[in-house]
Parts: structure tokens; C-alpha cells; sequence
């Protein structure tokens, strides 16, 4: 059997824990710069006005006429929240494959004479306990199944308790039933056109077309989701893998036409690669800046332009990947562009330990011991104290974040003090 356990409304779920005077009133939290909103508690959405990615600016009128509380991202504390979430999970079963910051997939093997009703509610219970944050639990014999079961939970909290278990063909053919199209798992907007053109509503409309003409028209992947959805797993939990690729891209707060601010911030992204490829252990060979003005300021001068630097030997140094990377912004910078977005992305990844060498060039041996330096120092004090001298020392990202919530659980500063 496999389980999909999925945070309610997650991020606003996190803001409350730590301030329950939020608790049952509308909420939305905004995206990097409070650009759009990206999550929305029970309130907004009961309200029906407000669609997700929504333009804040635009909304602003409606936040205040309907009395909505809203919030900056606060990312340390959301990611703080879900590893504690992710470790919970474990204790139930060594099968978790981690889904998303908010949800994971668990595989019971040799658990067949269970109850998983009472099971998810252990879950659900110890979750809540531990954590303040409230969670639905979707049970069934397949990863597709878990799915339906767990939209099956969440949609009537009342009648399941926040856990429902697909543990029958009755109960099987009775979801799929009630399942649109449209909201099964990994059936893109392009595939709901094709199937509703077959005449497919609902999920079980799509498992009753022939495997045959599924494999033939469309893929490999959406014959496994059919048989998933079947009763029969074919989807299994993923295995972690190593990133071919390494990106850190972001928009700045505010635009940028001065190269010292801009090679400033590429410091900081190429930093941020750096360490991301150290976590797995790669090194690479290639990379790519990328630098682009507003595309949304129709009337001001546009520009976007990307560099390759190629190196003779694979690094995970960040003192020379965000050297080069600097050195790529001054081939593609353009006097009088205001930029608003930039990027590094580092490719051509090999394994730090095993990669063939080159007979000429190599990196300065002193590197190894020094990034590994900084890391410990950084992991153990979290809040980055130690980075490169033409990175902003104050700010890990410059980000516009005028409604930041504090940092409860990675701040010894916002700690919360009961008095």
C-alpha cells in the first residue's frame, strides 16, 4: 500500500502555528519579491474571488476590503517546518519518497494485515501534535490512488477526518468515478484535451480505454498512470538521484543598471551552486550566466544575453566558479539596461572523487579543505556568516520582502519567549 500525506494549505498552515491569531481568517501568503500569491488558507479560497498567482499589486484594493491578512514567503521557516514534517513520516515507514516542500509518498511493504485507517490517523495525529500543522492522508494499493484518495480527504474533512483509504474495487471504481479528468495526477493540460476529445470526464473514463491505443497514441508514462489508477502499481517511489544541472536564478527587488550590483548578486548565485554541488558531491565543467531586463516594461530598452564559460578542469570551488562567473557578466552587461533578473547555471556535472584529470591544469589543493571549512561553519551557525568579499554581507537574497513574518525556528533572535 502507498500513502500520500499532503500539508493543508502549507504555508499558511506555518505562518499560524506560530501566530494563532491568524487561526480561522483569511490569509495569503506572496512569492519571492511579494510578487503573486501563492498560497491561500480555507477563507480566501471559500471566497472565490481571488485565483492563485495573483498580481499583488493589482489586488491590494481587495486585501483591505475583505480584511486580508497578507504575508512575504518566509522560506527558512517553511523549510524548517517540512524537514520536522519529513522526519515524522519516517517513523511510520523507511519508504519515503520527500514529493514536494509540502507532501511525500510512503510505501508499506509486509503491512497487509493493517488497519490503515487507524494508521493514517496516527499519522495525521502525531503531525498536528508535534507540529501544529494539519494534514490529510490518502491511502491506497497504488501512487496514483494515493492521490485520488488524499483529494478525497481534503475535499470532505468532515465525513473522512482528514484521512481516507482506497482499500476495495468498490471504493476503487466509486473515486475514479467522482475523480475529474482534469485533476488526476500528472495529466498535463495538453492530455486533457487529447482525452476529453475521446470522450474521457473522469479518471475511470480514462482507465477504461484500451492499454493498446494508450501506449500507441500517448506514452509509456500515461499507460503506467492507467494501470496505477487500475489497481496495479507501476509507478514506484523514486530513488534519489544526482542533478545533471545546477540552477540558482532570481529576480532582483528592484531593477539594476550599475555591473558592480549586478556581479554582486552573480557572486552570490554562483555561490549558491557551489555549495548545492558539494551537498552531492559533483563537480562541473560548464557554466552559464544569464542576465535579462524587465520584460514587462514594454516601453524601456530590452535586453537578454547568456555566457558559457568552459573550464579546463571540473570544480565545486566556489571561489573560482563565482570568479568565472563574474567574468561572464562583463562580456554580456550592456550600458543603460535596467536588469531585473539574472542567473548562474552550472552543468557538465562529474562525481568530486572520480573524474579524469587533466595533466596541465588543476585546482589549487588548498581549495578542498577550505570550502569544506566554510560549509561546516555555515551549516552549524545557519545563517551564512561566512561568504566571499564581493557578496552583500548583510543579506543572503535581496529580496522585497515588506511583510516578512519573523524566522521562529532558524533565528535564535525570533525565537518566540514565553513569559
Amino acid at each position: 500500500m502507498y500513502a500520500l500525506v499532503d500539508c493543508n494549505n502549507f504555508y499558511a498552515s506555518c505562518e499560524r502555528v506560530f501566530n494563532p491569531n491568524l487561526r480561522n481568517k483569511p490569509l495569503v501568503i506572496l512569492s519571492n519579491n511579494d510578487g503573486c500569491v501563492i498560497s491561500r488558507s480555507d477563507e480566501v479560497k471559500a471566497m472565490k474571488d481571488l485565483p492563485m498567482a495573483a498580481p499583488a499589486f493589482k489586488w491590494e484594493p481587495f486585501f483591505k476590503e475583505r480584511n486580508i491578512t497578507v504575508l512575504s514567503s518566509n522560506y527558512p521557516l517553511y523549510g524548517d517546518m517540512s524537514s520536522r514534517v519529513m522526519r515524522i513520516l519516517e517513523q511510520f515507514t523507511p519508504d519515503v519518497e520527500v514529493y514536494s516542500i509540502d507532501e511525500a509518498f510512503l510505501q508499506f511493504k509486509g503491512m497487509d494485515h493493517y488497519d490503515f485507517n487507524d494508521y493514517g490517523e496516527q499519522i495525521r495525529h502525531r503531525i498536528l501534535k508535534w507540529t501544529g500543522l494539519p494534514v490529510c492522508v490518502g491511502i491506497a494499493p497504488t501512487k496514483a490512488l494515493s492521490k485520488v484518495a488524499n483529494k478525497i480527504a481534503r475535499k470532505f474533512p468532515e465525513k473522512t477526518k482528514g484521512v481516507y483509504v482506497i482499500d476495495s474495487e468498490v471504493s476503487r471504481l466509486k473515486a475514479l468515478k467522482w475523480t475529474k479528468i482534469e485533476s488526476v495526477w500528472g495529466i498535463g493540460y495538453g492530455l486533457q484535451k487529447r482525452l476529453k476529445a475521446k470522450g474521457c470526464k473522469t479518471a475511470y473514463d480514462f482507465t477504461q480505454l484500451p492499454d493498446d491505443w494508450v501506449r500507441k497514441t500517448m506514452s509509456i508514462t500515461a499507460w503506467k498512470l492507467k494501470k496505477d489508477l487500475e489497481g496495479i502499481s507501476k509507478i514506484e517511489l523514486d530513488e534519489p538521484t544526482t542533478k545533471r544541472a545546477i540552477a540558482t536564478t532570481r529576480s532582483f527587488e528592484r531593477t539594476y543598471s550599475d555591473i558592480n550590483n549586478i556581479k554582486e548578486r552573480i557572486s552570490t548565485f554562483a555561490t549558491s551552486c557551489a555549495e548545492k554541488l558539494r551537498k552531492q558531491n559533483s563537480s562541473c565543467h560548464m557554466i552559464m550566466v544569464i542576465l535579462s531586463s524587465n520584460r514587462h516594461k514594454k516601453d524601456a530598452e530590452q535586453h537578454r544575453a547568456k555566457a558559457m564559460v568552459s573550464l579546463s578542469y571540473p570544480t565545486d570551488s566556489s571561489l573560482i566558479i563565482s570568479n568565472e562567473a563574474v567574468k561572464a557578466v562583463e562580456t554580456i552587461f550592456k550600458s543603460g539596461i535596467n536588469y531585473k533578473r539574472a542567473g548562474v547555471i552550472v552543468m557538465g556535472l562529474v562525481p568530486t572523487y572520480n573524474h579524469q584529470l587533466d595533466m596541465f591544469q588543476k585546482e589549487n589543493p588548498k581549495h578542498k579543505p577550505l570550502m569544506s571549512a566554510i560549509d561546516g561553519l555555515n551549516k552549524k551557525y545557519k545563517d551564512y556568516k561566512i561568504k566571499l568579499g564581493n557578496q552583500d554581507l548583510k543579506r543572503t537574497w535581496k529580496m522585497k520582502q515588506e511583510r516578512l513574518s519573523p524566522k521562529y525556528t532558524t533565528n535564535i533572535n525570533d525565537v518566540i519567549k514565553v513569559k
